[in-house]
C-alpha cells in the first residue's frame, strides 16, 4: 500500500522512519515435496508447466541453465540428502507483482527447512530466500515482498540501522476486504529492471529521487497510521499521493493501460489506486467506497483487465507433514 522500493538495502538508510505497508491476499503459491529411493532431483512447476530432471545434486550444482532456476538454487542451498520431488504451483498470474516468486520461495524453503532439519527460523528464511532471488535476477532486492507470505495479514515493516522489523496492524480484515478490488493488466512486468534503476539513480545522487522518497517514507507512516484508525477517506489520499510520487521516480511503472484504468476507475468511484509492485504492467490496487465495488470491477473489465477476486490472508505460511 505505501514505501515499496524502500525496502531495498540500503536506501532505507538514507530515509527517516522508513516504513513499508503492505498485506497478504488469498492468491497461494504451495509446494509439494517428496523423497525418492534414488539420488534424483525432480522440479516441476504446475503454473508454468515446466518440469528439468537432474541425476544427483552434484549434477544440479554443476549445471550451467536451469529451466526453473528458483527452485533448483533452493535446492542448491538446502542440499537434502536424499533425491526429490518438488512440485509447485501458484493461483497468480505470472509477472502480476502479487503472490509471486517471493511467496513461492517462502513456500519451497519453509519446506525445504523442514525437510532437511536446518532448523532455521522464519525470519532467516526470510533473509535467505532474499539473497537467493538477488542471485537468480542479478540486482538487488527488497525485503518487503516476503512477509505477506510468511506472516499473512496486514504488515507494517519498519526499515532502519538495527535492521528489519515487521509488526502486524491492526485492522478489521472483513472491511479491508469490501474496499479493495485488483485489476491484472494482463502485461508481465519485470520488477528487477524497474527497481534497480531506481536505486541506481537514488545510490547516483539523484536529488529528485531523493526527494521522492523521503516523500514516500512519510506518506507510508501516515498510511500506517490512518489504516489503524480506520481513516478511509485519508488512506485513499494517501494511496493517490503514493502512486503521484513513484511516478515520478520511474516512468516506467505506469503504461497506457494503467493510466486508462485508474482514470475510468476514477469516474466509477474508485478513491484511490496504485500499481503492486514495480510496475510496468502486473496488478493493480484500488481502493473503493463499499457500495461502488461492482462498478469500479465493471469498468475494469470494459477495458480489457481482469479483475481478481481476493481476500486478506489471515495467515502466512504453513508445512504440513505427511508420513
Amino acid at each position: 500500500m505505501a514505501g515499496g522500493t524502500l525496502d531495498i538495502w540500503p536506501l532505507y538508510l538514507y530515509h527517516a522512519n522508513a516504513v513499508t505497508v503492505n498485506f497478504a491476499v488469498d492468491r497461494y503459491a504451495s509446494c509439494v515435496l517428496e523423497t525418492r529411493n534414488d539420488p534424483k532431483i525432480v522440479l516441476r512447476s504446475q503454473d508454468l508447466a515446466g518440469e528439468e530432471t537432474f541425476d544427483s545434486l552434484d549434477t544440479l550444482r554443476n549445471a550451467k541453465k536451469y529451466k526453473l532456476p528458483l527452485l533448483a538454487y533452493l535446492v542448491k542451498y538446502f542440499a537434502p540428502s536424499t533425491g526429490i520431488e518438488l512440485s509447485t504451483n501458484s493461483e497468480a498470474p505470472a509477472g502480476a507483482g502479487i503472490s509471486g516468486s517471493s511467496t513461492l520461495i517462502i513456500a519451497v524453503a519453509s519446506a525445504l527447512n523442514k525437510l532437511t532439519g536446518a532448523g532455521w527460523k522464519l525470519e532467516k528464511l526470510r533473509e535467505i530466500s532474499q539473497n537467493i532471488e538477488a542471485q537468480i535476477i542479478r540486482v538487488p532486492t527488497g525485503a518487503q515482498d516476503y512477509y505477506p507470505a510468511m506472516y499473512g495479514g496486514v504488515s507494517a515493516i519498519e526499515l532502519s540501522e538495527a535492521g528489519i522489523l515487521r509488526k502486524p496492524v491492526n485492522v478489521d480484515l472483513e472491511d479491508l476486504n469490501a474496499r479493495i478490488v485488483l485489476a491484472y493488466t494482463g502485461e508481465p512486468r519485470n520488477s528487477g529492471i524497474n527497481n534497480w534503476e531506481v536505486t541506481k539513480a537514488h545510490i547516483d545522487g539523484n536529488k529528485a529521487v531523493h526527494r521522492n522518497f523521503d516523500r514516500i517514507a512519510a506518506i507510508s507512516c501516515a498510511m500506517r497510521a490512518a489504516l489503524e484508525r480506520a481513516d478511509w477517506i485519508e488512506v485513499a489520499r494517501l494511496l493517490r499521493e503514493e502512486w503521484l510520487n513513484r511516478k515520478r521516480n520511474a516512468p516506467g511503472i505506469t503504461t497506457p493501460l494503467i493510466d486508462r484504468l485508474v482514470e475510468v476507475t476514477r469516474r466509477a468511484g474508485s478513491a484511490g489506486a496504485k500499481v503492486c509492485g514495480a510496475g510496468g504492467g502486473g496488478c493493480v490496487l484500488f481502493l473503493v467506497q463499499p457500495d461502488r465495488k461492482a462498478r469500479v470491477s465493471e469498468a475494469i473489465e470494459r477495458e480489457g483487465a481482469s479483475v481478481l477476486p481476493v481476500k486478506v490472508a489471515p495467515r502466512g505460511v504453513h508445512v504440513i507433514v505427511s508420513k
